[in-house]
């Protein structure tokens, strides 16, 4: 899940263009901040229980399919068209790929093998993907001390929450690598958007509703290729992948959008923070996953040294 800046995740944020003037909503921003926060902080309880019925990338079609009708329903009320020219769709489509449809399949696999608590923390390395990578392809983004002091400070706080010094026991590398492969997948995907998509007349909506189509799209092409027909359809994860879909990534980005075009994408990328939190409380206490000390402990270092990798040093008033 991927914030404005970063993540959803079960942050898997679409594309996003300038903001522009929008209307006040009836729903105060602080209550609709603390929705989205649950919405993406119970995702990964959703693909764990998605997990347990069915395939890992027929999870991740689902979810695909039930967040892309609701952002297409959303533009057919709003009467507005998807966006337009072949550059704008190959852009889409490799952002699609990065912030959807690689990602969401990667931690969907990850979650076979790893807790939904330990997904929910990979998830929050994002920013420090993000700035490890944007140095190499951003020649804008100059490292400074804070930043690099926070890359490391959430390298020290990976390896906390892994608990290296008992030689990872307990913690299957191949799964907390995908997750953490999903994570760097996000910032990778924001990069490409920055460079390529970044300030376009297009509304969030139209651009969102285009590159959820083409994740779809994709994930509609390689399912089949890995997978067999579901021989069954167990009620409970089929409940549990609509609900990924339907409100993880498609009610989930209205709100997103609409909180950016309000109090801006600094405090709306603010919800990176209580993913984790929420994500280890769902585990905890409706999965009964084990929680040792050195994963909050971990949890709370990676989102202090992602905090710094996302501080930027203030201007001092000219004299």
């Amino acid at each position: 899940m991927t914030t404005t800046a970063a993540t959803d995740g079960t942050r898997s944020a679409p594309a996003t263009p300038a903001v522009g003037p929008a209307r006040r909503p009836a729903v105060d921003w602080r209550i609709r901040f603390a929705v989205l926060s649950l919405i993406w902080g119970f995702s990964f309880l959703l693909i764990k229980v998605g997990t347990e019925g069915y395939a890992p990338l027929q999870v991740t079609l689902g979810r695909m399919v039930s967040g892309t009708a609701v952002l297409l329903a959303a533009l057919a009320l709003r009467r507005q068209r998807l966006p337009r020219g072949a550059r704008t769709w190959v852009h889409l489509a490799v952002s699609a790929l990065f912030l959807n449809a690689l990602p969401y399949s990667l931690f969907a696999y990850a979650e076979l093998t790893i807790s939904s608590t330990l997904a929910g923390i990979c998830n929050a390395t994002t920013p420090l993907w993000g700035m490890a990578l944007s140095l190499v392809a951003l020649s804008e983004d100059r490292p400074t001390r804070r930043r690099v002091a926070g890359l490391g400070l959430g390298f020290i706080g990976v390896l906390t929450v892994l608990g290296a010094w008992q030689g990872f026991a307990g913690q299957d590398p191949a799964g907390t690598a995908m997750a953490l492969a999903a994570s760097a997948s996000y910032a990778a995907g924001w990069i490409h958007v920055r460079r390529t998509l970044a300030g376009r007349e297009e509304s969030h909506l139209a651009m969102s509703g285009a590159q959820l189509l083409l994740g779809t799209a994709q994930l509609a092409v390689v399912t089949p290729l890995f997978t067999s027909a579901p021989s069954s359809f167990p009620l409970v994860p089929l409940l549990a992948v609509t609900a990924l879909g339907a409100l993880g990534t498609g009610v989930a980005f209205l709100i997103q959008y609409g909180l950016v075009a309000e109090v801006g994408p600094t405090t709306a990328q603010m919800v990176t923070y209580f993913i984790p939190v929420i994500a280890t409380a769902a585990g905890v206490v409706l999965l009964g996953e084990h929680l040792h000390w050195n994963t909050p402990a971990g949890a709370l270092i990676v989102l202090a040294g992602a905090a710094l990798t996302q501080s930027r040093p203030r201007r001092r008033p000219q004299a």
